[in-house]
């Protein structure tokens, strides 16, 4: 069997030792890194992290030459098996590659395993070095002993996270499934049966709503949720049995907390959004995914279905599960419609060129991402949104497309034409129309139209002043006002602000925060700004345009006694 051991070598240096040995290997034996993880689409070259990488067979050493960025090649003599060992330096908190010190380790095994070419298929063990004393291990990969743990394929090695250190643990059953809940770095008072009894709840929310027929399981044995809690931070990535979480301390439960802080109503999002796709891309998945090619980008125009949907859901499932009130939905759904609002690049870009450049745009974004792209996280929900209201005009829901796209590919690879197979089934006509115009172009959703066909309307409120110029800025005592972004075609943009500017005074008067100059200025009238640009003072002329749709935001409430019909949708819709 293909083995792989794991030894903390240095934790002050952050380095893992990791030794490979692989049975009967080829004369030309080809091994490489990942250069990406599956579920965050960028190629982050994990190689460059590897080193000290050295190859025998018993007693004899074998040649390595290295061919590329992540790829060497052994040159072995016989079948005798061959022992690859290398370092790799894990000194990054994210829950996408690897991290070791003296208090904490976690990895996840595209950034630590090679993969022995042509032998992907075979099982894999790992096997992990003496711990610490008191440190603990959390996966969800199979335990065969103490540290060690087996997988069926190299796709499956690279898809279970590892935990280990001195961290706060507990269970709980969802579905009649066993599930785990780990939290590293939590503060003393840290309420984790709070944190499990709400976690409970969302898993068997999206249980049933995946398996709504009696006595069907989820497609797990079991299931890990993996939280590094720190000082600032906030991201998840979705595994087959798992999921690593990072949040703000700040956000996690306290005892006696009364009440949900919008902190811990974000983390219970994060959670739902995670889980959820445990059905929604780990195993319904783009077509172009049935099989990773972990060398390069693997393109696909279909993450506003499988990201932006499952943000549609990951809040709507927090409502449903009785986390959250109605109002506090509508709330967050407001936000992502004011989000998009805000975002010139929704009339450049559709979401399905936005799923298409998530390698080189979404997760490299810049100063001009706000006026050439769009989030397939964000319009994706709006998307799944509008198809949902409009399914249920006819009596259907997305809820039953999704349940049917999962029953039809047994939980495997889908491409667009299934989505508009089972859009059409269930829905009683075709959805070509929408489809064109919401996903592979740029017209505004007609949100506020359907809305009302489920009883909600929405309330102009007036945005925020730096908002309504088109300035995305940054405050602090230390750095000042800074410019982060300028929207195209706002005042800001007209008047010539750019990002990287520091803004110092209005009219006059120096300004720490750029809202309190509503003190002295009108709003609606023009005004001198002073700035700093490469060294240089400026002063520009600002004049606000009070019919720009940057002025206003809105936000979401219920019509009170809708039509009979109305309401009846309304409660299909959000109770599910």
């Amino acid at each position: 069997m293909i083995s792989y051991r794991v030894d903390l070598a240095d934790p002050h240096a952050h380095q893992y030792r990791v030794t490979l040995t692989l049975p009967a290997p080829a004369a030309e034996q080809a091994l490489s890194l990942p250069v990406w993880i599956p579920g965050s689409y960028m190629v982050r070259e994990f190689g460059r992290h590897l080193s000290g990488l050295q190859a025998r067979q018993g007693q004899r050493p074998v040649d390595l030459e290295q061919v590329d960025k992540t790829r060497w090649l052994a040159r072995c003599s016989g079948r005798a098996a061959l022992t690859l060992s290398y370092f790799v330096y894990a000194f990054d908190t994210s829950v996408r590659t690897a991290f070791l010190d003296a208090r904490r380790g976690f990895f996840n095994g595209t950034s630590l395993f090679l993969r022995a070419e042509g032998r992907e298929a075979e099982a894999q063990r790992v096997t992990l070095g003496s711990l610490p004393e008191g440190w603990q291990v959390a996966t969800g990969m199979r335990a065969i002993g103490p540290r060690s743990f087996e997988a069926a394929d190299y796709d499956e090695l690279v898809d279970h996270p590892f935990e280990l250190g001195r961290f706060w643990r507990g269970s709980f059953h969802a579905g009649g499934v066993p599930h785990e809940f780990v939290v590293a770095g939590a503060w003393p008072g840290f309420d984790g049966q709070r944190l499990l009894k709400d976690t409970q709840r969302i898993c068997e929310q999206q249980i049933r709503f995946w398996h709504a027929e009696a006595g069907t399981k989820p497609p797990f044995e079991r299931y890990v949720f993996l939280l590094n809690a720190v000082d600032e931070g906030y991201g998840g990535l979705e595994h087959r049995a798992s999921t690593a979480l990072i949040s703000t301390r700040r956000d996690l439960p306290r005892e006696r907390m009364e009440g949900l802080s919008d902190g811990y109503a974000t983390l219970l999002g994060l959670i739902s959004h995670e889980y959820f796709h445990t059905w929604n891309v780990k195993r319904l998945k783009p077509a172009e995914f049935a099989r990773y090619d972990y060398t390069q980008e693997n393109y696909t125009r279909l993450l506003w279905f499988f990201e932006g949907f499952t943000s549609y859901y990951d809040d709507l499932m927090l409502l449903r599960a009785g986390l959250i009130d109605t109002s506090r939905y509508l709330k967050l759904l407001g936000k992502a419609m004011n989000a998009v609002a805000a975002t010139p690049g929704r009339q450049v870009q559709s979401v399905a060129e936005s799923s298409f450049d998530a390698w080189v745009k979404y997760y490299r974004a810049d100063e001009n991402t706000p006026n050439a792209t769009v989030s397939y996280y964000l319009k994706g929900s709006l998307v799944a949104l509008a198809l949902d209201l409009r399914l249920r005009e006819r009596g259907a829901s997305l809820d039953a497309v999704m349940r049917l796209l999962w029953q039809r590919s047994d939980g495997g690879p889908v491409s667009e034409a299934d989505i508009a197979a089972a859009l059409k089934q269930v829905g009683g006509r075709a959805f070509a129309a929408e489809l064109q115009a919401w996903v592979h172009g740029t017209e505004e959703l007609p949100l506020q139209e359907l809305l009302a066909g489920v009883g909600v309307q929405p309330r102009n409120e007036r945005a925020g002043f730096a908002a309504s110029l088109g300035l995305r800025l940054s405050e602090g005592p230390v750095t000042g006002v800074q410019v982060k972004s300028v929207l195209a075609g706002s005042a800001a943009a007209e008047a010539g602000v750019s990002a990287g500017d520091e803004l110092l005074a209005i009219d006059g008067w120096r300004v720490r925060r750029f809202e309190d100059a509503l003190g002295w200025i009108d709003r609606h009238q023009p005004f001198d700004l002073l700035l700093v640009r490469d060294q240089r003072v400026t002063t520009l002329r600002l004049v606000p345009d009070k019919d720009t749709p940057l002025a206003q935001t809105l936000a979401l409430q219920l019509i009170d006694k809708p039509a009979r019909a109305v309401m009846a949708r309304r409660r299909a819709w959000l109770d599910g």
